[in-house]
């Protein structure tokens, strides 16, 4: 399956600069045969075939074997949010809001602060940056033991590997939107 959309991305490319394949196969020191094959889904390239394509068509090696991604799939719809609570499923929900099964470098999360609460245990830490919006309400954040009260609009960026923690002190839900790096 994997020869089939490998040689549809080389005849794409070829087609789109105006090349044939004997044009193709000079810019890559490979045979028409082999080019054509490859085309059609067949062949077994060596490795150095497949780098000398991918140079020649400006992209990295591993962008030739990259799936193409189906729009559906970047699409998460309310009803099918993953909702996780806290042990005691009283204080605070966490909705996903990430779609798609595909790695991501970014993690979308929506959460629901109960009245008088306050996100689990001490403070917490991770190891990659995010940044919290204050999408409804007012909270208290507290980072590296400093408190902050933050309201309705309000954004904070909170880098890697620092302590903190969210309150309401309120007698209102509050709604948080955290986007957070899953890159080191």
């Amino acid at each position: 399956m994997y020869h089939t959309k490998l040689g549809h991305k080389i005849l794409s490319f070829r087609q789109k600069k105006g090349l044939t394949i004997r044009e193709l196969a000079e810019k890559t020191n490979l045979s028409p045969s082999m080019l054509s094959q490859l085309e059609r889904g067949i062949g077994n390239p060596s490795l150095n075939a497949l780098q000398s394509i991918a140079s020649t068509m400006g992209i990295s090696l591993s962008a030739l074997f990259l799936e193409e991604v189906d729009a559906s799939s970047l699409i998460l719809r309310k009803s099918e949010r993953t909702v996780t609570y806290n042990p005691e499923k009283t204080h605070i929900i966490y909705n996903t809001l990430t779609p798609g099964t595909a790695k991501s470098n970014l993690q979308l999360y929506l959460i629901v602060l109960k009245p008088f609460s306050e996100t689990m245990g001490d403070l917490v830490y991770h190891e990659n940056e995010e940044i919290a919006m204050i999408l409804h309400g007012e909270t208290e954040a507290t980072i590296e033991g400093e408190t902050v009260t933050l309201y309705e609009g309000d954004t904070i960026r909170i880098l890697p590997e620092r302590r903190h923690k969210f309150k309401n002190n309120t007698s209102k839900d509050i709604e948080i939107l955290f986007v957070r790096s899953t890159e080191n």
